[in-house]
């Protein structure tokens, strides 16, 4: 095979290889490589891209090998030319040559130069004016901080300052259903549009990227450009990672847009309902990868988040909740963000429908029908209203400063059960039972232990509160 007439050695090396792969691996990987030239041992071969090669090079280069050792001689050499335009390659230079009797000399990336002619454009977006794909709700101001989030919050801020220039590179969050992962990935993406409107962001969920990379390699047959237009993009976002498992040519797609953007110092942030270490079906080498920058967890949110998330939803939505609203529904619904919002949304709802102002009474007739509330759920407010009953005593003077044992005993005895029945924290709880913190109520909670121990009466009132809180629903 001298020139280009002559193609008839990797014809037969081709149908070796058509043999031993599957219909499908020949037609997408071995059908689009052009034949250019046999000159002594030197075979040159054109291929479609960059990531084309690198493909072959990682997963079929062995056989090829063998094949061309067999078919044309053991002293074969096998140069690409990588196409560029529909009417012009860029060749190897000699030193970029595979040699393939020292397969273990790899070729200088550096030395490979690719672009993009005609590309693909994905469904709904456009090359070098691309549409971020970004709900504008979801911002940091509407993010709202706590407990739960604040080690992925700062982190998130920082990447908007310096998109790629900081260790949080990838930055992997992880946590349940609708704890806030979208929003915060969102929040990074638009922030960094905002500050820095050059740069080319892009979110996306992996079921998206599943159906173009499906799109591409099966419908359209433009892998190097699906390829070549991820490899674009300076912050790229990736929602529910783990939608990627078992799927091994998107897990490969990936992998080199991964890498191409790490290097470059681009940006990637990637969100799972998993840590990497708990996700399966994906590959070592991507799993590896994920836990190259910072990897973080968003939790259930706490009693003080809750109630900010309540406020804060309430006056983006022009309403004034009565605190004791507020108070309940961040009681009642403990769930996840999602479920939080979504009860305040319905009990707006409800209100503007059947013409009822928005109040307590009204919510305790709801949430039942909103969100999923045992019957025998317990309360911080239902244990002060258990604990005032019991000992025949006000809310006010429970929540009061007084001295009096009576009272203090009742406080206590409050305080402990709201730490023993509820998952609550100290601050939360000493927030709700009198303003007081949580070294107060840390000691409320020992004393009422060593009372337990010694005083029989007092073990008495806390078992017949405790047994009314467990048996009685109607308080």
């Amino acid at each position: 095979m001298n020139g280009m007439a002559d193609t008839s050695k990797w014809t037969e090396c081709m149908s070796v290889v058509r043999d031993i792969l599957s219909p499908e691996q020949y037609r997408i990987w071995f059908e689009p490589i052009k034949a250019v030239s046999l000159e002594g041992m030197d075979l040159t071969i054109e291929v479609p891209s960059e990531f084309f090669r690198e493909y072959i090079e990682e997963h079929f280069i062995d056989l090829l090998g063998r094949t061309l050792k067999r078919v044309i001689g053991p002293q074969v050499r096998l140069i690409y030319n990588v196409r560029v335009t529909k009417d012009s390659t860029v060749t190897y230079p000699a030193n970029g040559k595979k040699d393939l009797r020292n397969p273990e000399v790899p070729i200088p990336a550096e030395q490979v130069i690719s672009s993009i002619s005609d590309p693909y454009v994905i469904p709904g977006l456009q090359r070098l004016n691309i549409d971020p794909n970004l709900n504008p709700i979801y911002t940091f101001d509407n993010f709202i901080q706590g407990s739960c989030n604040i080690l992925a919050r700062a982190a998130g801020l920082q990447i908007a300052e310096k998109p790629g220039n900081t260790s949080f590179n990838p930055l992997f969050v992880f946590g349940g259903p609708g704890l806030g992962k979208t929003h915060l990935a969102q929040a990074i993406g638009i922030a960094v549009k905002d500050r820095h409107p050059e740069q080319v962001v892009l979110y996306v969920t992996a079921n998206q990227f599943v159906s173009q990379f499906i799109d591409a390699v099966t419908v359209k047959n433009k892998l190097n450009d699906f390829i070549h237009y991820y490899q674009s993009i300076d912050t790229l976002i990736i929602d529910d990672i783990h939608e990627f498992a078992e799927k091994k040519g998107s897990q490969n797609a990936l992998f080199q847009i991964f890498n191409h953007l790490h290097q470059l110092g681009k940006q990637l942030i990637l969100t799972s309902d998993r840590s990497p270490v708990e996700l399966q079906g994906l590959e070592t080498r991507l799993l590896s990868r994920f836990k190259w920058g910072l990897t973080t967890e968003l939790t259930v949110p706490d009693y003080e988040t809750r109630i900010s998330i309540l406020e804060s939803k309430s006056f983006r939505e022009g309403i004034t909740l009565p605190a004791e609203v507020i108070d309940f529904l961040a009681q009642k619904v403990t769930g996840n963000v999602r479920e939080l919002e979504g009860a305040l949304v319905s009990l707006m709802a409800n209100a503007t429908l059947t013409h009822k102002k928005i109040s307590l009474s009204l919510a305790e007739e709801l949430i039942g029908k909103i969100v999923h509330v045992p019957k025998n759920d317990i309360s911080i407010t239902r244990i002060k209203k258990t604990v005032c009953s019991y000992f025949n005593i006000t809310d006010e003077i429970l929540l009061s400063n007084t001295r009096k044992r009576e009272v203090v005993q009742a406080r206590q005895i409050a305080m402990y059960l709201s730490r023993s029945l509820t998952s609550t924290s100290l601050d939360s709880i000493g927030a709700q039972i009198g303003g007081k913190n949580h070294a107060t109520v840390l000691y409320a909670c020992n004393t009422v232990c060593d009372l337990m121990d010694t005083d029989k009466s007092f073990r008495q009132y806390l078992s017949d509160i405790e047994r009314i809180l467990k048996t009685d629903t109607t308080l």
